[in-house]
């Protein structure tokens, strides 16, 4: 980078360097203690950037996001990964039939129906925020941690009979054990990215951020593929 001239990062870190919170809504300084590689991995990243930062003057933003949910409200650009393994995106799936059931991991959390409990955030709103920051990067300002979330948390069987009651569909649930490293709950206090970037989230109701998401899906129903073979099939 230092070749090449870069002065400013902007880098997707994670809800996941929180680890099992002592606090909901948690703050920026709330400690950083992971208990999965992939928090420990994004921790260890924005640890290199600020020792980067100090030995070559790079400025930086790390944006903690929360769980990134919806599609492009047009319906053109959504989320499609193989093997799928985010909640809405297989919700979705078993309410297009794709999927028989959905596997909910644990069903005795310390929450009020026993599931886990996320923030959802769109994906307009990540990129709003990723445009922000680094407009304030270019602009002098200093590196920053931020997390972005709607401060709002919801279960995972409040998700399920939101997108039952935007679809139209019932999702049949099949209950598994635990995975390990996954926190009861984590939903983030985003009061610092609003007051020192001005960001403020659009799509603030879970349900509105299904909706796109399952637009996406009825209009891709074999994910990203070829328009022809997505109306063929």
């Amino acid at each position: 980078m230092v070749k090449s001239g870069v002065r400013y990062l902007v880098f997707s870190s994670t809800a996941a360097v929180y680890g099992e919170p002592r606090e909901n809504p948690i703050p920026e300084e709330h400690p950083a203690v992971p208990t999965n590689p992939y928090g420990a991995t994004k921790l260890a990243l924005e640890g290199a950037m600020r020792w980067y930062s100090e030995a070559y003057d790079l400025r930086y933003v790390a944006l903690r996001y929360f769980n990134a949910a919806g599609a492009d409200p047009a319906g053109d650009i959504g989320e499609d990964h193989a093997p799928e393994t985010h909640l809405i995106p297989l919700v979705l799936q078993v309410a297009m039939g794709r999927l028989p059931c959905l596997e909910v991991f644990g069903a005795d959390y310390p929450t009020p129906d026993g599931t886990c409990i996320r923030d959802y955030i769109h994906v307009d709103d990540l990129a709003d925020a990723h445009v922000l920051a680094m407009e304030a990067l270019a602009s002098g300002a200093p590196s920053a941690v931020y997390n972005l979330g709607n401060g709002s948390g919801y279960s995972v069987l409040a998700v399920i009979r939101a997108a039952e009651e935007e679809t139209g569909k019932r999702i049949p649930v099949q209950y598994g054990a635990r995975r390990p490293g996954d926190p009861a709950m984590l939903v983030a206090g985003s009061k610092k990215i609003k007051a020192e970037l001005g960001w403020q989230p659009r799509f603030t109701d879970l349900r509105a951020i299904i909706e796109t998401a399952w637009r996406w899906h009825r209009n891709h129903p074999q994910g990203f593929k070829k328009k022809s073979e997505n109306i063929s099939q």
